[in-house]
């Protein structure tokens, strides 16, 4: 299939919500839109991978305050596994901020995740560094992660780790740039169209 057909492909449109353990709600994503299975990066679409593109989108805290993101945003979900990976498209290069989280949950338009406060940030030079592990040790005992949870939580940081070493997969500059340039087509080819939203 060619660059161009695939370019005009229907994108999801979808709020992204992430909880805290006791189900408190943490941060709302409120547009959002999942890049269709046809063109995933045969490694991603392998894994089974849900890749998001935003744009200046609305987040809610969880006080209800409301701000808008400052660069646009490619995110990766990835079945099965306890981390997620949000790659920011900023001007010196492409900044990872990546989540020890909960395997994802799409119902409908929504896709949600829990939170364990453990952070990983991936620089443009390749050098990265843990955040919030004091966090993270905090409400372990006020959330009273079950154990499970927490070997789930090390497992994850170790396999996050593990791939950002290797320069695995989704931490690829040109996929990135590349999800993000055919989403921007796509939405100036329907605005040129006088079409409204994707569906």
């Amino acid at each position: 299939m060619s660059s161009d057909s695939r370019t005009y492909e229907s994108y999801e449109r979808c709020v992204i919500k992430s909880f805290k353990n006791n189900g408190s709600l943490h941060r709302v994503w409120m547009e959002n839109w999942q890049v269709p299975s046809s063109n995933l990066h045969p490694a991603h679409a392998a894994e089974e991978m849900m890749v998001f593109v935003n744009d200046h989108t609305i987040i809610r805290e969880a006080d209800g305050k409301e701000w808008v993101s400052r660069v646009p945003a490619v995110s990766f979900f990835i079945p099965r596994e306890w981390f997620n990976v949000v790659a920011l498209l900023e001007e010196k290069g492409i900044r990872y901020y990546c989540n020890i989280a909960s395997p994802p949950y799409r119902y409908a338009d929504v896709l949600t995740y829990i939170d364990y406060d453990l952070d990983v940030v991936l620089l443009p030079d390749g050098t990265f560094y843990d955040l919030d592990r004091d966090e993270y040790d905090r409400h372990k005992e006020e959330y009273r992660y079950n154990p499970s949870v927490r070997q789930h939580a090390e497992t994850g940081l170790s396999r996050l780790h593990a791939r950002i070493e290797a320069k695995g997969q989704p931490f690829d500059g040109d996929e990135v740039r590349r999800y993000y340039n055919e989403w921007l087509t796509h939405m100036t080819h329907l605005s040129g169209q006088g079409g409204g939203e994707p569906s």
